[in-house]
């Protein structure tokens, strides 16, 4: 039983499902520890804010003191008084005319006296009581044209009052009276200013109001006028003591000094690993919708791998040293050349956008380099890989390109805040310099990956194609036959791969390897017979000795190209360019000998498996094809085109092509190319009487070399235009 439990928990460790999430959280933890690395750099020299030994400075450094500067500032805006706005006098005014009309109602009521002294109380908030009661009999008892006279100089009185301003510090400091006393009109007596500084004193309110934001613009002014507060620290001079507490100041120039003070603790790393656990879903969401053959394959594993050492690289970035030297250019070009731009692109963007918080980069960096992503995704988009100085060519594109966006990024900069021209030419040169050397740096480390992922790129597959290769070698001594025909294969799918969007160079170097199974055997392949002058060996082998000898090449190609060291992706082209198809010549022959109910086809099959590539299920129907034409003698186009439609056909009908990715309209296409390349390698050729040479030596005597060389011409375009009209109506009969 414990046996049993052991072997379940073994079998469930070891699932694939299993393997993926174990993959997945060892990739997050570690992204999440080397992007929050610099946590362990800092507590290295501090911990809990307090120096662990003294640190003392190897160059002149200088230092803004923040905290006495804003200070400074502070104190020099707390001494701009408040900008005053008028505000709207009518308000005041009309308080005015509504008490003195109040007054004249209450005089011209009949109601007894005592009536009217009441509700003119009620008007008045007056604190002294014989000023009030002073103030309602006046009011009461005094001519029409003495209380006229009252409300008009009140009036007057108000007016100049109003023209000066009144604040609200005047309410608060109790200046009201003195105020109105001040601005009284002249030739008032003693008895009409207690009455006028008491009707005043009932309306007026604040007639200046701060205006904030002409205030606050004042106060801004005066704090961008103050000069930051430096403290210098020269060279040999300390700039921590030992138990010393870490300030503002002190973290600043330890920051120029090149020393790490990030400080980012559990939490912070909780924080780092969420969002890392984040982009790498996102991440695989988008292979999985998008670029599923990348991720499941060994290309995965490159990306993480390169992602973690992309995030290793920033992380060991010097602090205060410009982030611009961030290899993304070259991240682009490798993971580019062994997937695509368009993955290459995303990863770089995700790894841009985790970076950027924890690393403190500033948004012009991040713009700049989402930029310069852009201009390197279309860059390697646009080679062909036929060069590998194209590389370098794509790094010198990349290196102006991103000098020219720097540029006009701190030149928008420089209009909306003051941008040191020093710092300009800084970033501008490293980022010039990182795209000049990512090409170098792609140059360098792809044939370091390619060997450590098992995984082609389009230079390996250039190298694979030289037939100096040690195994297209022996193909040409020891089956010269089969190495001729892979090289007319080889056309073939190369053509027909860049017709419908597959990969060509891949076709190329598969359709080399395709029959390198054959060397274990090559005299038993009727394109070798011929070549050494021997007899068909299966005219003395029964069909079914003869098909197992010849439908084991696929296999025997497998264990070759493995001892060989061919990368995986070779494998498929050998094993699936048959894929499960029928070796019909010899079970003919069976059926023929032993007679059809004893003979069943799966007997006579190959082992397959089925192409499930574009550029191998093109090789599968390429490979027929080129061995059923070179059969013919002088096959016409028509006999060509016959051919090519009936392999085609045949394949389909078998289900070979189910498992391969094309189309029907892909199909129609290769058909087409295969036609043409082949009525370019099956051409007539003109057959020459023997005494050719004799009558061209009779030419040469009796005529000038001028007159010689001008009809040769002229018979060599008459012979092109001849072709071309005749290839012409050939395209059109097609």
């Amino acid at each position: 039983m414990k046996l049993t439990s052991l072997e379940n928990a073994t079998e469930f460790l070891s699932s694939l499902k299993v393997v993926n999430i174990l993959a997945f959280l060892a990739f997050t933890i570690v992204m999440s520890l080397i992007i929050s690395s610099e946590n362990f750099f800092f507590k290295s020299i501090i911990e809990n804010g307090i120096s662990k030994k003294d640190i003392i400075a190897q160059k002149t450094i200088t230092v803004v003191d923040v905290q006495k500067t804003e200070l400074h500032k502070k104190e020099i805006a707390q001494t701009i008084d408040p900008i005053l706005a008028p505000a709207e006098d009518e308000f005041i005014k009309n308080n005015l005319t509504t008490l003195q009309s109040s007054i004249i109602q209450i005089r011209k009521k009949d109601s007894p006296i005592s009536a009217k002294e009441d509700e003119l109380a009620l008007l008045f908030d007056i604190s002294e009581g014989y000023r009030k009661d002073y103030v309602i009999n006046y009011l009461l008892k005094t001519s029409e044209k003495n209380l006229q006279q009252v409300f008009d100089k009140a009036t007057l009185t108000l007016t100049n009052i109003l023209g000066i301003g009144i604040t609200e510090k005047d309410f608060e400091k109790n200046n009201i009276t003195r105020i109105i006393h001040r601005n009284l009109v002249s030739n008032v007596t003693r008895n009409q200013i207690t009455v006028i500084t008491a009707l005043l004193e009932q309306i007026i309110v604040p007639n200046l109001v701060i205006d904030e934001y002409a205030t606050d613009i004042a106060r801004r002014n005066a704090q961008s006028s103050v000069k930051p507060y430096e403290v210098t620290f020269q060279k040999g001079d300390k700039i921590l003591f030992e138990g010393e507490p870490v300030t503002k100041l002190k973290r600043d120039a330890l920051v120029k000094a090149g020393y790490n003070v990030f400080e980012i603790g559990y939490k912070g790393f909780i924080g780092i690993f969420i969002i890392v656990v984040f982009a790498t879903l996102a991440f695989l969401k988008y292979m999985r919708t998008f670029e599923k053959k990348y991720l499941e394959s060994n290309h995965i594993m490159i990306v993480a791998v390169l992602a973690l050492f992309f995030a290793l690289v920033a992380a060991l970035i010097p602090t205060g040293f410009s982030p611009y030297v961030l290899p993304f250019p070259a991240f682009i070009i490798i993971l580019a050349i062994f997937t695509n731009p368009r993955i290459a692109f995303v990863e770089a963007s995700i790894l841009l956008a985790i970076l950027a918080i924890p690393m403190g980069y500033n948004i012009q960096l991040v713009s700049a380099f989402t930029l310069i992503n852009v201009v390197s995704m279309v860059a390697i988009a646009r080679v062909k890989f036929s060069r590998r100085f194209d590389l370098i060519r794509t790094g010198i594109e990349i290196a102006v390109a991103s000098l020219i966006l720097v540029i006009i990024i701190y030149s928008i900069e420089k209009c909306l805040i003051d941008v040191d021209n020093l710092l300009m030419v800084n970033d501008a040169s490293l980022v010039f310099i990182n795209g000049m050397l990512s090409g170098v740096i792609a140059l360098g480390l792809l044939p370091l990956f390619e060997s450590a992922f098992k995984i082609i790129t389009p230079y390996g597959l250039a190298e694979l194609a030289d037939h100096n290769q040690p195994l297209l070698k022996r193909l040409q001594f020891e089956a010269p036959g089969t190495y001729h025909h892979s090289l007319m294969v080889s056309n073939l799918c190369e053509a027909a791969a860049e017709a419908v969007g597959a990969n060509p160079i891949l076709a190329r170097v598969g359709a080399f390897y395709h029959d390198i199974g054959k060397l274990k055997r090559p005299l038993f392949f009727v394109e070798n017979q011929s070549y050494f002058g021997i007899e068909n060996p299966h005219a003395k082998l029964n069909p079914r000795l003869s098909k197992m000898v010849i439908t084991a090449h696929p296999k025997d190609g497998f264990e070759l190209a493995k001892e060989y060291g061919l990368p995986p992706i070779i494998y498929n082209f050998i094993l699936q360019h048959h894929g499960e198809g029928l070796a019909s010549y010899f079970y003919t022959q069976a059926v023929a000998e032993e007679g059809a109910q004893n003979v069943k086809e799966e007997q006579f099959r190959y082992t397959g498996p089925k192409p499930n590539m574009k550029e191998t299920a093109i090789l599968m129907v390429a490979d027929a094809v080129e061995s059923a034409v070179r059969s013919l003698k002088t096959p016409t186009n028509e006999e060509i085109e016959k051919i090519i439609d009936k392999i085609i056909i045949e394949r389909l009908n078998d289900g070979q092509l189910s498992d391969s990715p094309l189309t029907l309209k892909d199909i129609k296409t290769i058909a087409a190319t295969f036609n043409r390349i082949l009525r370019g390698m099956q051409h007539n050729r003109i057959r020459y009487h023997e005494d050719i040479v004799h009558e061209l030596d009779k030419t040469k005597i009796n005529m000038p070399s001028k007159v010689i060389d001008k009809e040769l011409d002229d018979k060599i375009k008459e012979l092109e235009q001849h072709n071309t009209n005749q290839n012409d109506k050939n395209d059109k009969k097609n």
